[in-house]
């Protein structure tokens, strides 16, 4: 039925001009599978479009990947003629509805070329959490790679069945929940919105058996208060990736559900898989080892190597890395650098993408990730990460969730500021004791590291996975008298 659906769609969306690109916005469901699928057996590239941006960022998004169609169902049709209306774009944009589509029977259709692995794949755009949303180009051969080697690295079997709540137009949900499910034949059952309650109805309906999702998901689950662990016991491999599994998270998952989660990371530039911790060696705190082909590097502010245990940038080799950003060849030789690894070959180099991330190794190839580079704060000459703060944070009672940014000062360089959630249980009108807090912080860490401020929000600024968005938080300190 899903080939039948992609050939015919394929023949609709044939390419008449001379752009190779076809836009994809589609809520998390079975219908995206379909529109990749019929846009690779058209011999085009599919452009996942984050369906939550806004007008400017859309019009971005469509004229950068010089897309020609659009292919859309239910109510994000108007959002999409809306933002492809001919003033929008420097040229027209057709715009098809999949509920509008007849897909009975199979029509006749030529089989485009088999790809070569540096064709173009899809090309995923960024978050746009700082400047404009930037074109990652992924080629079948890193698709193919990445998909192929997580599977074998976890294990991955046809028996096995996924829930998909993670959005598809992000790398994770196309990788894990959408391709990995194809290539091995295996049932995905997916949701367009994340509803934790409904979640877990359909983890135990469906007897679903792998789970991946950001952090603050498998947060939410736990405040389903009818939620037990007999509605997740079919669960066999549950993964955070996004973001730090916070301890205070994962023990309680575990202690609720007697569930471990385990941890992920990838980027969208590699595909996305990098790094998986598997239940036979779960490394509390770790992100696991590399995939097979993957090799995991530290650097140091020169791009050397450094030893087992210290931290530095996380570098990433393999044939998950990205070709590069699209129409950005500038930034593209910025984060993919050619390094010497081995010292008794100078000569010879590997390509390695820069991640911005930084962590170490251990001495069993562990990877752990202590912070980003871009956001550690620089605080009386001593080196902070908001994420050794926020693990505090999040061990308070009253704290759901928190972020930690840094604030200028005259003293000091920086201070850390916080932001912070409060638990949902707590009464209405509950007032935060931020004194209390600070006291709460300075028995677990150096008074340096104490946030100057504590600021309480209804929620904190979060993308469609998930993941808490630091830079708008920046953005809204810069605006808003600081105490």
């Amino acid at each position: 039925m899903l080939l039948g659906g992609a050939l015919h769609l394929a023949k609709t969306i044939e390419r008449k001009t001379d752009r190779p690109h076809v836009g994809v916005m589609l809520p998390t469901s079975g219908a995206f599978p379909l529109a990749v699928l019929a846009s690779w057996l058209a011999g085009r590239v599919p452009v996942p479009v984050n369906y939550l941006l806004g007008r400017d960022d859309l019009h971005h998004v469509f004229a950068d990947a010089e897309v020609d169609v659009v292919l859309t169902a239910g109510k994000m049709l108007e959002h999409v003629r809306e933002n492809t209306a001919p003033d929008a774009v420097p040229d027209s944009i057709q715009t098809l509805c999949l509920e509008e589509q007849n897909f009975k029977g199979i029509p006749p259709l030529r089989w485009p070329p088999a790809p070569n692995d540096d064709d173009l794949g899809v090309l995923l755009y960024t978050s746009g959490t700082s400047g404009r949303p930037k074109g990652v180009e992924l080629t079948h051969g890193n698709l193919d790679a990445n998909a192929r080697d997580a599977i074998a690295h976890a294990g991955l079997t046809r028996g096995l069945s996924f829930v998909g709540v993670l959005p598809q137009f992000h790398t994770f949900g196309l990788t894990v929940l959408t391709l990995i499910p194809l290539l091995i034949g295996a049932k995905a059952v997916y949701t367009a919105r994340f509803v934790p309650r409904r979640l877990v109805q359909l983890i135990k309906e469906h007897q679903a058996s792998v789970m991946v999702a950001v952090p603050s998901m498998y947060n939410a689950i736990l405040g389903v208060r009818s939620a037990e662990a007999a509605d997740l016991a079919s669960l066999k491999l549950t993964v955070a990736g996004g973001e730090k599994l916070p301890t205070a998270l994962r023990e309680n998952f575990r202690e609720r559900f007697g569930i471990e989660i385990l941890e992920g990371y990838g980027l969208t530039e590699t595909a996305p898989v990098t790094n998986w911790a598997t239940p036979d060696d779960p490394r509390p705190g770790s992100v696991g080892r590399s995939l097979p082909r993957v090799r995991n590097v530290i650097l140091d502010e020169d791009l050397r190597p450094l030893a087992t245990g210290e931290d530095g940038e996380i570098g990433i080799a393999g044939p998950n890395v990205m070709r590069g950003y699209h129409h950005l060849p500038e930034l593209t030789d910025e984060v993919i650098r050619h390094v010497p690894l081995d010292p008794d070959r100078p000569d010879a180099t590997t390509r390695v993408f820069r991640t911005g991330d930084i962590g170490h190794l251990d001495e069993d190839g562990f990877l752990y990730i202590t912070g980003r580079k871009k956001e550690m704060l620089i605080i009386s000459g001593e080196n902070v990460f908001p994420r050794e703060i926020e693990e505090v944070l999040d061990r308070h009672p009253e704290v759901h969730a928190s972020a930690v940014i840094g604030q200028p000062d005259e003293s000091r360089g920086e201070v850390p500021v916080a932001y912070v959630e409060l638990c949902p249980e707590l009464p209405e009108g509950h007032t935060l004791d931020e004194g209390a807090v600070k006291a709460f912080c300075r028995e677990q860490m150096a008074p340096f590291k104490v946030p100057r401020a504590i600021h309480v929000l209804d929620a904190l600024p979060r993308n469609p996975t998930g993941k808490i968005m630091r830079r708008a938080l920046v953005e809204r300190a810069a605006t808003t008298p600081q105490t």
